[in-house]
């Protein structure tokens, strides 16, 4: 039976519901706020800066300026939907220079808070404030204010619990307003800029004219394992300017890695992939170079309104940028000397890179003497895989007798395989990765790292079952150095660390001091800096367990003694699976010797 449904009739919303759902797109937490008045103050040509907040901007959000201010009768308009004073025809939309431009901003937070701006220009007597509370204004008077402007912002979404309760903690809210403010430090070291919380200073910069200098103290970085390059694409009139990190800014995550477009913050994920790219080769696996770059474009080979934040842009030409990028980073890295050619790239490899425009010989190739022939298929088919039978003929048994025979088999196979590593004779090492044995006819090779990840994941299993961490406790404390968005995750995350097997205290303003630790982590230092970057401490789920074992064991390329590969092997043979590790991978591969035969042509 068809179900008829009568449509409501079709209607305008009313003014207040419009403002409410535009607020929303703009204005989705605290942070969005402090972005919005940041830009303006920044667009004011104010050289000193200060923001105030009272629970992560949830209660109040007090900005401070000494821009060029607001004009007594413009304060009113300010707050009228799209009135702005940076765009006059549709041209400008196309070549935009300020940060905010849209006319939004100041709409959207007064429809959905209590907000008081008060502001003075330069030739005027007095200043003026004005006050409005859901986008109505409840008061307009003088003030004695000196240049520039102060905003409150207090009771942010009152009017919008749907949204209000969505808001996270204080840690996180204040995490993503760093995020949004860390930048716009970074960008202009000539300005001073001041930020509290709950009226404790996080940061007080003092300007600078050094972009190093203000990235080392705003980060928490040494600034002499920076390096500040400026290069110029003539042709294009485009300007590059970054600061590169060298092998000693090593970071687990991208959190340190700025992209500015005309001095506008960016998300690019084209821009991003080529310049990790460039480090590539000189960095461990998921680890991460310190990067500030900012491209000055002209205005018309920029788009920078195709999303409503403007953190997204579309670039003409943006992969010549790209590649250019990647051209000068290699060049800076390779003349710092931190790092040798070779290792960077490869000789041929350099010669491409570094000078695209230089023609290349083709690689010639002699032909072969004899016909291709492909390995056999059958490389492996001697081996013992780590879970299935070796295959055997099909037979219609019925499912639930062959499916014991193949557990009956499979146990076979690996009680044969437990005795043969019990028994073998350790022969050497195989590229600091595989461990080689010898038991009559047949070689063992065993990953090392697999392993030790069985041994560690099967250890942390024990502990967690029996609620003990074990912990082992240091003579003189470990300091780690960490940003502001870390010294707060840890004051939130404290107990969590010490459940875990961590105790810390503070040491500084800017550095946590470890005394214990678990004894399954390989590095502490770099445990403790996941955690305060988002990595679950108490979770006892496996992947988890296999995440933290597969990071706490001997790695490959690690060169073991003798002794540790004993005690590994004995350890292993303890393990209730010691032919998997953690994800899966096999442990144990078995060669006999006439497989080995064989593939010599022997017999």
């Amino acid at each position: 039976m068809i179900k008829h449904i009568n449509m409501p009739q079709v209607h305008i919303l009313p003014e207040n519901i419009i403002s409410k759902i535009a607020a929303g797109e703009v204005i989705e937490r605290p942070a969005s706020v402090v972005k919005e008045l940041l830009e303006n103050a920044l667009d004011s040509g104010a050289d000193t800066i200060e923001i105030h907040l009272q629970d992560a901007g949830k209660t109040s959000i007090h900005l401070k300026d000494n821009g060029c201010g607001i004009a007594h009768e413009d304060l009113e308009t300010i707050f009228l939907r799209h009135a702005t004073s940076k765009i006059q025809t549709v041209d400008d939309l196309y070549n935009i220079h300020s940060l905010g431009f849209r006319g939004e901003a100041l709409y959207s937070i007064g429809a959905i808070a209590d907000v008081t701006i008060r502001s003075k220009i330069q030739d005027s007597e007095t200043g003026w404030e004005i006050h409005l509370r859901g986008g109505k204004k409840l008061d307009l008077r003088p003030s004695g204010i000196n240049k520039g402007t102060e905003i409150e912002i207090k009771e942010l979404f009152y009017n919008t619990p749907a949204r209000k309760k969505f808001l996270k903690t204080n840690t996180s809210e204040l995490n993503q307003i760093l995020n949004i403010f860390t930048p716009f430090v970074l960008l202009y070291p000539q300005l001073r800029f001041c930020l509290t919380h709950q009226d404790k200073k996080l940061f007080d910069l003092s300007p600078t004219e050094n972009w190093a200098e203000r990235a080392a103290k705003t980060l928490n970085l040494n600034n002499e394992y920076m390096l500040e390059v400026d290069q110029t694409i003539t042709q294009k009139n485009i300007r590059i300017h970054m600061l590169l990190g060298n092998i000693n800014i090593v970071r687990s995550r991208r959190d340190m890695q700025f992209i500015f477009v005309n001095d506008r913050p960016v998300q690019s994920k084209n821009i991003s992939f080529h310049m990790n790219n460039v480090y590539r080769l000189i960095f461990p696996p998921n680890k991460y170079p310190f990067f500030v770059l900012n491209i000055q474009i002209p205005g018309e080979d920029v788009d920078v309104n195709i999303h409503p934040t403007k953190r997204e842009v579309k670039i003409k030409g943006e992969e010549h940028i790209c590649a250019f990028l990647r051209r000068i980073c290699e060049k800076a890295l390779l003349a710092k000397g931190d790092v040798k050619k070779a290792t960077l790239i490869t000789k041929q490899e350099t010669d491409y890179i570094l000078s695209p425009s230089k023609p290349t010989s083709k690689p010639t190739y002699k032909k072969p003497t004899k016909p291709y022939e492909p390995l056999p298929t059958t490389l492996f088919e001697n081996t013992v895989p780590y879970d299935k039978p070796t295959p055997t003929e099909q037979h219609s048994f019925p499912e639930t007798s062959f499916s014991n025979l193949e557990k009956t088999f499979q146990e076979k196979q690996h009680n044969t395989l437990h005795n043969k590593l019990a028994q073998a004779v350790y022969i050497g090492t195989f590229m600091n990765k595989y461990l080689l044995f010898e038991k009559g006819t047949s070689l063992l090779l065993i990953d090392q790292h697999a392993m030790a990840e069985r041994v560690t994941f099967e250890k942390l299993i024990v502990q967690m079952e029996k609620g003990t961490v074990e912990a082992q406790n240091l003579l003189s404390p470990d300091l780690i150095s960490v940003t502001r968005q870390e010294m707060l995750a840890w004051e939130e995350n404290k107990e969590e660390l010490e459940a875990a097997g961590f105790t810390s205290t503070q040491f500084d303003p800017q550095t946590i001091a470890i005394h214990s630790y678990p004894t399954l982590i390989k590095d502490p230092q770099k445990a403790v800096q996941d955690i305060l970057a988002g990595e679950k401490t108490i979770r006892c789920d496996h992947e988890t367990l296999a995440r933290r074992a597969c990071r706490s064991s001997i790695m490959t390329g690690d060169k073991l003694h003798k002794e540790e590969i004993e005690h590994l092997r004995q350890k292993l043979l303890e393990c209730l699976d010691p032919f998997t590790c953690p994800h899966g991978r096999p442990t144990i591969i078995e060669m006999e010797e006439g497989f080995i035969d064989k593939q010599f042509l022997r017999v």
